[in-house]
């Protein structure tokens, strides 16, 4: 009788462990990441866009957002804090706990030219980590139709013989369109007018107006206007040319080097554990790797690009030494927060 109880005791142990066995091979196994990064993220994770809702700069961690949210199985919240030319966010990031749960979305300007320009900001750029930079936006030089300019050449031409009389519009001082026009000034020898606006939404109507010549602008906001004829595309900003726009040349054919290409990147408060940093980034490449998260960025006029931390950082440092050259050599003067 004994022996028959251990029989069947050691048969139930047997159907309970294969039920077991059985049960753990029907679970999603755990998303592989770096070592030390088990388990995150815990709870939502906040990502800052230091600019108001709608537009490039809050589509962009909205889509990765949301894609890493059904991956992760946690929320991934989108927290706009605009004002002061972007300042006021990276600062609300910087000053944020870094235990990983607060990241942010972090535009060229904001980690190159703004230290740059504004001298008294209440963060340095040495108080965040670069994670990934996500996606580059190619921007496009284009003008009132009005103007009897429609080639780089002979706006360069038409500024030389009418010196002062051009204006260049931009969403603010400082901004990637202010600074794309002073290069153009220091490239080309001419002299245009800067005119900031506060926003490219202003700048571009009163470009469509007439009240402004022409603006550097990205190439989602200007694209319709350039194929209705409302704007005239004289160049592109960046290294080469746009599949959009495949017969207007860039600025550095007639000038060597000329590149203000805008970009978009992720940051986290200096502190951020390193596994989590490398998690953000390879989980966030291969969001930007996906087939449709890749057409929706283009239709926005973003290349998605997924860089190491090391690389971002790279891209920090040389395009802060590029724009230091530039607004010493255009004699910007400082700006106020």
């Amino acid at each position: 009788m004994n022996r028959l109880v251990r029989l069947l005791a050691d048969s139930l142990v047997i159907r309970i462990a294969g039920a077991a066995l059985l049960a753990c091979a029907s679970l999603p196994a755990p998303a592989a990441g770096p070592a030390g990064a088990e388990g995150y993220p815990a709870r939502p994770v906040r990502v800052i866009v230091p600019f108001a809702a709608g537009g490039v700069a809050d589509a962009l961690p909205r889509l990765v957002g949301q894609k890493l949210a059904e991956q992760w199985g946690r929320p991934v919240v989108i927290d706009n804090k605009p004002g002061a030319a972007g300042n006021i966010g990276m600062e609300a990031a910087a000053r944020a706990p870094a235990d990983g749960y607060t990241l942010a979305l972090a535009p060229a300007g904001n980690l190159t030219v703004n230290p740059i320009l504004f001298p008294k900001l209440g963060f340095e750029v040495k108080d965040l980590v670069p994670v990934t930079l996500l996606a580059t936006s190619p921007n496009v030089l284009v003008v009132n139709p009005g103007l009897p300019a429609h080639t780089l050449k002979a706006l360069v031409e038409y500024a030389r013989a009418h010196p002062g009389e051009l204006n260049f519009a931009s969403p603010g001082n400082g901004s990637g369109a202010h600074l794309a026009g002073e290069l153009l000034n220091l490239e080309a020898g001419i002299k245009t007018v800067h005119v900031p606006y506060n926003g490219i939404a202003t700048a571009l109507n009163d470009v469509l107006g007439g009240q402004v010549q022409m603006v550097f602008a990205g190439v989602s906001s200007v694209l319709q206007h350039i194929r209705s004829g409302k704007l005239v595309a004289v160049a592109v900003a960046g290294p080469h040319r746009l599949a959009q726009l495949p017969g207007v040349p860039t600025v550095a054919e007639s000038y060597p080097g000329f590149d203000v290409t805008s970009w978009y990147g992720l940051v986290a408060p200096k502190g951020t554990p390193d596994a989590v940093v490398r998690k953000w980034q390879a989980d966030a490449a291969a969001v930007l790797r996906q087939p449709e998260v890749r057409e929706k960025l283009l239709g926005l006029g973003l290349e998605p690009v997924g860089s190491t931390p090391e690389a971002f950082a790279r891209t920090i440092s040389s395009e802060t030494l590029k724009w230091r050259a530039i607004v010493h050599r255009a004699k910007i003067q400082p700006l106020q927060s």
